[in-house]
């Protein structure tokens, strides 16, 4: 499964939505649900899917859905 296949399932598990479909350029705002409190539950769980820690700059700091893939392929591929 693909690190976007991992990322959607999470998303989707954490907001309830199996039929949401993440796209690279959407931000927290474009998906519905998704707020400041789903926010910390979407990242809390992908440091677990992923196995990795998000500083808490990085919390809040990835632009986009892209942004937060990139990392964490990046943290996968180290």
């Amino acid at each position: 499964m693909s690190t976007q296949q991992r990322m959607q399932e999470v998303v989707r598990e954490v907001l309830g939505d199996d039929e949401l479909v993440l796209r690279d350029e959407m931000t927290a705002a474009d998906v519905p649900g998704w707020d400041s409190l789903a926010h910390i539950n979407i990242m809390f769980t992908l440091e677990q899917e992923f196995d990795v820690r998000f500083s808490d700059d990085q919390l809040a700091s990835f632009r986009d859905v892209g942004e937060l893939r990139r990392f964490l392929e990046q943290a996968a591929a180290a």
